[in-house]
């Protein structure tokens, strides 16, 4: 018999990456003025923080593209944290130019900055954080040495793929890996040393935002990124080519409406078959971390999970991929005995079968529903208010949509025609906030939206486009946007409509 989770108490919840928290280095980070966004998630009554992947970004800056399951941002390592710890000086930092725009993150620069001043706190740190550091990479024994590891090697290598390593680091001969490891043993503390005060800082931010009554609804990509730790370490669970480790099958999306060719992600697929056979061990860490970062897991493209689409690594689109079995039963059965009290919201949009359905029902786990997918000619969608399920997630915009506004804005007039007749709307009405009254009102368990459908910002500030690289993953708050006034309005809509979090 199926492990179900318990409903969501009703309540509400916002998104607000880490990378959007202000401050004065160029990206958010674990400092003060994450405190204070926390401070005004309270004061605006709201139960759920959704934050995004915190994973080590690479090429395209996705957070859904990490080198690891495990590791952090290093990016989001707050500075001012290591000047109180002593491990900067504030001389450290005043001559460098973190990027002039106050609402973009520059990744170059980040690139190019962070790890000289991170490399400055390591070397500060040794002698001083000796007895903790080494307590850590006890503690997280199972992930972090091959993360370092793995890090130190694409240093060496000027950042190139793994698969194109010298074939015994590529295929991880245990005598080449020890050769490495002394020959960089300091560049390998020193990825340890990033982590190490990654999750010291998270874990206290964490902490402060729990105590708050807010929990912290994180993400779960469903696939590892190929040029990763985790595909170094446990190809074989991979499609992946033993012999030269290249992906035999990749994972996407077939053609639609909205793309003739489809999504091509590039992401190698998993070997369920092999996954079963070791007890799924790779995703019950990965879980635990999970939950060990987050309260809540969202799990990213769910319906994978019961099928798959997969590409011939070779193809160069995805027209021509093919459904596959997954063993989402098996796992979520292992997964819910390991943890059976934690909880999951079920990301099923898109075309959604009846299967995947059966599969989320199964363990009762919140579907979403997002408004911006919700209306046709005949309004019959399950996105649509008047046909939402109790147990569900109501949003108004996600990371990959355009803002609430923006899609008012670019709507053509027959959609917009729909919306008004829908939500009872004149010229008169504020579209943005009636429309979220209306979500506030509706029946899902959990109502939660972008921080800038409520500051009412257009597609200027949408996070993410998919299928665009460059632009992306790069929108940033200001502290002026955190207002009480803007805090007592959600608030009072929160009491309204039952989604108090007192």
């Amino acid at each position: 018999m199926a492990i179900k989770q318990e409903r969501l108490k009703r309540s509400n919840g916002v998104i607000i990456p880490i990378f959007s928290i202000p401050s004065p280095y160029g990206i958010g980070t674990f400092g003060k003025d994450a405190y204070k966004v926390v401070d005004f998630i309270s004061a605006a009554s709201i139960k759920y923080w959704q934050i995004l992947p915190l994973g080590q970004t690479s090429y395209g800056d996705s957070p859904y593209q990490s080198f690891s399951s495990f590791a952090g941002n290093p990016y989001f390592v707050d500075l001012d944290l290591l000047i109180e710890d002593g491990l900067l000086g504030k001389e450290d930092l005043e001559s460098l130019n973190f990027g002039d725009h106050e609402r973009y993150v520059d990744y170059a620069i980040q690139y190019n900055l962070r790890y000289r001043i991170l490399e400055k706190a390591y070397q500060n740190s040794k002698g001083k954080l000796d007895k903790e550091i080494k307590e850590f990479r006890k503690k997280e024994a199972f992930w972090i040495e091959d993360y370092a590891l793995f890090m130190a090697i694409k240093k060496d290598k000027l950042d190139i793929s793994w698969v194109e390593w010298e074939q015994p680091l590529r295929d991880r001969d245990p005598k080449a890996l020890e050769e490495f490891r002394k020959k960089h043993k300091e560049d390998i503390n020193f990825y340890v040393f990033i982590q190490y005060e990654f999750f010291k800082q998270w874990e206290e931010l964490k902490e402060y935002t729990n105590r708050r009554n807010i929990e912290i609804i994180g993400d779960l990509p469903i696939y590892v990124a190929y040029d990763s730790s985790d595909a170094w370490v446990n190809s074989e669970i991979l499609q992946i080519d033993p012999k030269d480790k290249k992906p035999l099958i990749v994972g996407g999306a077939p053609p639609d409406a909205y793309s003739e060719d489809g999504q091509l992600w590039g992401n190698p697929c998993y070997d369920w078959d092999k996954m079963k056979k070791n007890s799924f061990d790779f995703w019950i860490k990965r879980v635990e971390m999970a939950f060990r970062t987050y309260n809540l897991l969202r799990l990213d493209h769910f319906r994978g999970f019961e099928k798959y689409y997969a590409i011939p690594a070779t193809d160069e689109n995805a027209k021509f991929g093919k459904w596959e079995e997954a063993y989402g039963y098996d796992l979520f059965d292992l997964i819910k005995e390991n943890f059976p009290d934690n909880k999951f919201i079920a990301e099923d949009l898109g075309y959604i079968t009846k299967e995947v359905n059966d599969l989320k029902d199964h363990y009762a786990m919140p579907g979403m529903n997002v408004i911006q997918f919700a209306f046709g000619e005949n309004f019959d969608s399950d996105y649509l208010p008047h046909n939402y399920k109790r147990n569900s997630i109501v949003y108004s915009s996600t990371h990959d949509s355009s803002t609430l506004k923006g899609w008012i804005d670019e709507m053509d007039e027959e959609e917009l025609d729909l919306i008004e007749r829908y939500f009872d709307l004149d010229e008169d009405d504020n579209y943005s906030w009636k429309i979220i009254r209306n979500l506030m009102a509706s029946v899902s368990d959990v109502a939660i939206f972008e921080i800038q459908d409520f500051l009412e910002f257009d597609n200027t500030s949408q996070i993410n486009r998919p299928g665009t690289l460059g632009d992306n993953w790069k929108w940033r708050a200001k502290k002026e946007d955190f207002t009480e006034e803007l805090a007592s309005k959600i608030k009072e809509m929160s009491k309204l409509y039952g989604r108090y979090n007192g």
